[in-house]
């Protein structure tokens, strides 16, 4: 099982980053606080002080056109804000 699906990379988020040491990313929806912590500490060398999670659900679109009723959805997601200890942090753009 993959914990850390991929990085968040917006601009509250980079903020946060900046400011409070904080740093996002979608994980896996069956993964717990404690499974994210040794996830983020294994891959990128850091000492994470706390981890918060959320449950993103999916949203149902309707859009009317031309062509008819086209109906949508996006899918949901489970999102982990981790807090870094003073002095870490990450750098996400060392690999583009």
């Amino acid at each position: 099982m993959s914990t850390i699906i991929k990085p968040i990379i917006t601009e509250k988020i980079t903020k946060d980053g900046e400011l409070f040491n904080r740093f996002g990313f979608v994980v896996n929806k069956k993964a717990n606080k404690v499974e994210i912590r040794k996830a983020v500490e294994a891959a990128y060398g850091v000492s994470v002080v706390s981890v918060n999670t959320m449950i993103y659900r999916a949203d149902r679109t309707t859009k009317y056109t031309k062509s008819g009723m086209i109906s949508g959805k996006t899918s949901a997601y489970k999102k982990a804000v981790v807090t870094l200890k003073e002095g870490d942090t990450i750098d996400f753009y060392t690999n583009i």
